[in-house]
C-alpha cells in the first residue's frame, strides 16, 4: 500500500471515527461537529473516502443524516451493510449494547 501524507484535518476525522462504538453508527454531520467544523460535512466524507486504515478506522460506521449508508455505499454498499449488521450482532451477543 502506498503511504500518503495525511492532513491534520484527516487525522481529526479518523480520531473522531475511532470513538464510534462497535454496533453503533454516527453521521458525517456528527463527525464534523465533533471535530469543531460543523460546516465540513462533505470534507468529512472525503477524508473517510481516503481512509488508508479501514481495518482500524471504522469508516463504515459513519452514515448520512437521513439514515442512508452514504458514499461508501457507492462502491461497497452491501459490504457496509453486512459489516454494520455483523457488528450489531457481536455487540448484542457480547452485551456491548442492549
Amino acid at each position: 500500500m502506498k503511504s500518503e501524507k495525511l492532513t491534520p484535518f484527516q487525522w481529526k476525522v479518523f480520531k473522531a471515527t475511532l470513538e464510534i462504538p462497535i454496533g453503533e453508527t454516527r453521521t458525517y454531520k456528527w463527525i464534523a461537529q465533533k471535530i469543531g467544523c460543523p460546516q465540513a460535512v462533505r470534507a468529512v466524507g472525503q477524508a473517510l473516502r481516503r481512509n488508508p486504515y479501514p481495518l482500524i478506522i471504522p469508516c463504515h460506521r459513519v452514515i448520512q443524516s437521513n439514515g442512508s449508508l452514504g458514499g461508501y455505499a457507492g462502491r461497497y454498499g452491501k459490504r457496509k451493510e453486512q459489516l454494520l449488521k455483523l457488528e450489531k450482532e457481536i455487540a448484542v451477543r457480547t452485551k456491548i449494547v442492549k
